[in-house]
């Protein structure tokens, strides 16, 4: 069994706590992207965070604490994924690190993303919008709406099918113009 790390000074301590806090909603967005639920991903990114404090000695300042970060939430997911057999299909490690590393890209973009879709959103018609905070932020159910708007309820889903695939291309034409 290796020696354990010596134990870190106080700077490192608070360095450790500071970067974990700054990439916890990214680092739980990405577990959740592998494990495929909230309740999973947060148990866990617990034990990945363990795990990080407990290697945090092996890490080197001023280098990438993302990537370093989700290689340990990597491990722990398959791990989790293992012991608990919850991972419906079976892949390979090197796809599951293929697919892992494409996935904290698609997380790091999500400010971007989100930043796109806020400016696209509020491109759309009135109605359009208003639809959209409907559904989307107060939670009312399109059956709802439909009611509310003396409509079937297919004709919200139609317009919520079209609303989605505009935004969709707005937010790609936006991501494209940021990325030139």
């Amino acid at each position: 069994m290796p020696d354990p790390p010596p134990p870190l000074s106080s700077e490192r301590q608070e360095e450790f706590v500071r970067l974990l806090n700054e990439a916890h909603g990214l680092l739980l967005r990405y577990v959740m992207s592998l494990v495929g639920n909230r309740h999973d991903a947060e148990d866990v990114l617990q034990r990945a965070s363990v795990a990080m404090w407990r290697r945090f000695a092996t890490f080197e300042p001023e280098t990438d604490f993302i990537a370093w970060a989700t290689t340990v939430a990597f491990y722990e997911t398959r791990n989790f994924q293992r012991v608990t057999g919850r991972c419906r299909l079976e892949f390979d490690d090197e796809l599951m690190q293929t697919l892992a590393a494409e996935r904290v890209e698609h997380v790091r973009q999500w400010p971007r993303r989100t930043e796109a879709l806020v400016h696209c959103v509020e491109k759309l018609d009135a109605a359009s919008r208003a639809l959209v905070e409907a559904i989307y932020t107060e939670g009312t159910p399109a059956i709802e709406v439909a009611q509310q708007q003396g409509c079937a309820p297919k004709t919200i889903y139609n317009k919520l099918n079209f609303i989605r695939r505009a935004l969709a291309e707005c937010v790609q034409r936006r991501m494209a113009e940021a990325a030139t």
